[in-house]
């Protein structure tokens, strides 16, 4: 090629040879589906502790066995691995939600609601069409009970008036209180304000009205609006009066006064109403000024000539039924904002919209529909400013979920929605999912570009045998497309529990393995083992089967993934009292020629996987489960160096430079005892022209897996006192 350069001088090119490494793999994800109490559904979510796994999928329950799924999950973990859980649909689940009927009163808005996950959500739920206002995070009857408790701008004071005032107000009507001689501070001076002090009827009762401040009013007729109204700001003019009292003036809105009241300020009939606000909860009494500062107008709205945007959130467990702790304040979302652009002031650039905050940040609710939305007649919101002179603001002016340009948002005052509805997979509560969901959900592992996967766990079986060898079946068939990991598979749980005569055993474990599908990727085991279940005080049978991807994880950590995790050094179960079959070596002759492995209790030791065959049903080195996790290892180290050589040009240099990452690796592999040898072939023989010329790059790669001690023979020989070893060694 000719040179770049159109005069003399030095151009300086690199060429990398070191593009391209074998990095070192970590086995230790699983991977299980199951009916949980709560948790988003079909959805993959790493799990790595029990206490995260509480947090996500809820406790352990007795009804159905579910205790099975979830105690399987927290044996896997106990190893140390990382568990991906996907909680599995059921035709029945419904999340809790909630709306306010006309009276007012809270109940469910959707009886079917059916939000699985924060994608569906956004793409089916969040929209103001959809009828609720507070949903679940979640489906299931967990949340039924739960309160969402909410306060906005909607008033400044409460003002106890004669019953004249009360008779002709109206909801939106203005008042006005005279201003004289008020002292108005400036930069550097002090004047005094003449005018009046402007606001809008919230709220009425018997013998009081709710007044949202707007403006203050100049005897010029100049109007200053009040984004942020101090507290008690009517009391705060009390001074203009002389002698302790005021008139409150009722404005119609076409400016026309009608009623006057004086308050005598002296005997405090004039509230603040933020004061007064108390979270509307049945067994405790919580103030709202004890947990945050008044919402009124945001700096971000502010700054754009909007009014009353702010709302502050809580979650409240009222009853105890999701913490066991009445009056639980689980979430306390302050500050939010009802613009959709609104972003925060003390953490920007953070966004605040109230819906799609609640939506990414809360554990426990979403929002569906508008509470300001015209259409939606049971939300008595009002308007909290003018429009022009005292003519209110229609709902339609002050909708929510809308930008804060130029706009003055309604107000839905403090109050209190009620999650109910909720439905488990049956309406009896029931925990029990069916076949066809559960492969649903175990299909979320089949895309191996999608999500890594090194053990898929069966967990239990279902309730008879053939759909536990469909479930079983499936996860082979999973392991098998994907070719990176495997398959963990224990037998139906009523052809082991609960019966007394091991020969049965023995015959139903033979009968359940028989029909599954021969594989490498698949490991079968022969146990149920006897655990304690702290959350409900009880012993219980598990499957071992997630112990048996447990114990490869721990081989992994101590050792290397090409030792067997079987045996006493690595192969001892975690938590396990007894097992519910324990084979003598009879049956074990019996089991282990049909690939079964068994797990059995050794006194003095333990109880420990006690084979490491592979689901194989043929000879061959990858009918041990060392040899498959060997090439899985090194085919996932190695797979991910060659992608380094993808649209590389296919010549000596290339080949080379991959000889270089390959061969140093398995070196190192051989040196940590998973090989008695290798070879490398890549070059010319193997990337023959017509592999070149079709794009093709070639590497062939032996080795020679070093194989696990599975059958030991000692012989002990007698001899003469008077006879040389020597002579009788080689007759042994």
């Amino acid at each position: 090629m000719a040179t770049p350069q159109l005069s003399p001088g030095v151009l300086v090119r690199e060429v990398d040879l070191t593009v391209g490494r074998a990095d070192n793999v970590l086995d230790n994800i699983g991977a299980i589906a199951g009916p949980f109490a709560l948790g988003p559904v079909d959805e993959a979510i790493d799990i790595t502790t029990e206490n995260e796994l509480i947090k996500t999928f809820g406790k352990p329950i007795s009804t159905d066995a579910q205790y099975e799924y979830w105690m399987s999950a927290s044996s896997y973990l106990s190893y140390g691995g990382v568990l991906k859980v996907v909680r599995t649909d059921g035709g029945n689940l419904v999340n809790a939600n909630a709306i306010r009927n006309s009276s007012g009163v809270s109940t469910a808005g959707e009886p079917s609601l059916k939000i699985k996950n924060f994608d569906d959500y956004e793409a089916n739920y969040a929209d103001d069409i959809a009828n609720y206002i507070f949903a679940a995070k979640n489906p299931g009857s967990w949340a039924n009970n739960l309160k969402v408790c909410v306060i906005d701008d909607k008033a400044d004071q409460i003002l106890t008036v004669g019953s004249a005032f009360t008779t002709a107000a109206s909801v939106g009507m203005g008042v006005t209180t005279t201003l004289t001689n008020v002292p108005s501070a400036g930069i550097g001076t002090t004047s005094l304000f003449n005018g009046y002090l402007k606001g809008i009827i919230t709220g009425i009762g018997a013998s009081t009205v709710e007044v949202k401040v707007t403006s203050v009013v100049s005897t010029a007729g100049v109007e200053t609006p009040v984004n942020y109204a101090p507290k008690s700001q009517l009391q705060s003019f009390k001074a203009s009066t002389g002698g302790g009292s005021l008139t409150v003036q009722l404005i119609t809105s076409a400016g026309v006064a009608t009623t006057s009241s004086t308050i005598n300020t002296g005997t405090a009939p004039i509230r603040d109403w933020y004061d007064q606000q108390v979270l509307q909860l049945s067994n405790t009494a919580i103030y709202w000024n004890s947990i945050a500062p008044k919402p009124r107008t945001s700096q971000h709205a502010a700054q754009r000539n909007g009014k009353s945007d702010e709302i502050h959130v809580v979650v409240v467990d009222d009853t105890g039924t999701v913490t066991g702790i009445q009056g639980n304040l689980l979430e306390k979302h302050l500050g939010l904002s009802k613009a959709t652009d609104a972003i925060s002031a003390v953490n920007s650039p953070q966004k605040i919209w109230w819906k799609n905050y609640l939506a990414i940040y809360s554990n426990y609710v979403y929002v569906g529909d508008n509470p300001s939305d015209e259409l939606n007649l049971n939300e008595p919101v009002v308007a909290t400013g003018f429009s022009t002179a005292f003519t209110e603001f229609t709902n339609a002016e002050g909708l929510w979920n809308i930008d804060a340009q130029d706009k003055t948002y309604s107000a839905l005052g403090n109050v209190t929605y009620t999650l109910s509805g909720g439905k488990d997979y049956s309406d009896e509560g029931g925990m029990s999912a069916t076949l066809g969901d559960l492969f649903t959900s175990y299909n979320l592992f089949s895309n191996k570009d999608e999500i890594e996967v090194d053990y898929l766990i069966m967990g239990p079986g279902l309730g008879n045998k053939f759909e536990s060898q469909a479930k079983a079946n499936h996860l082979i068939s999973i392991a098998n497309g994907r070719k990176d990991c495997v398959a963990v598979i224990s037998p139906h749980r009523a052809d082991v529990v609960d019966i007394t005569n091991p020969d049965t055993q023995t015959d139903n474990i033979m009968e359940f393995f028989s029909p599954l599908g021969s594989s490498s990727y698949a490991v079968f085991d022969s146990g149920y083992k006897y655990t304690y279940d702290r959350f409900n005080n009880k012993f219980r049978y598990i499957p071992c089967n997630p112990d048996v991807a447990g114990l490869m994880v721990r081989t992994s950590i101590v050792a290397y993934p090409w030792f067997s995790p079987a045996g006493q050094q690595r192969g001892i179960l975690n938590n396990a009292i007894k097992l519910a079959y324990n084979p003598n070596k009879a049956q074990r002759d019996q089991l282990y020629p049909l690939r079964i492995n068994s797990i059995v209790n050794q006194p003095g030791i333990g109880i420990l996987l006690f084979g490491d065959k592979t689901a194989l049903g043929y000879a061959s080195a990858f009918d041990r489960i060392n040899v498959r996790r060997l090439f899985l290892t090194v085919e996932q180290a190695l797979q991910r160096s060659a992608q380094a050589q993808l649209f590389e040009l296919n010549d000596e240099i290339t080949r080379a430079n991959f000889r270089n990452i390959v061969e140093p690796y398995l070196r190192d592999v051989q040196a940590k005892r998973g090989l008695y040898g290798f070879l490398v072939v890549c070059d010319a023989s193997n990337n023959t022209p017509d592999v070149i010329d079709n794009n093709e790059f070639r590497a062939d790669i032996y080795l020679k897996p070093a194989k696990s001690i599975n059958y030991v023979t000692l012989t002990f020989v007698a001899t003469r006192t008077g006879v040389s070893f020597e002579e009788v060694a080689g007759t042994v």
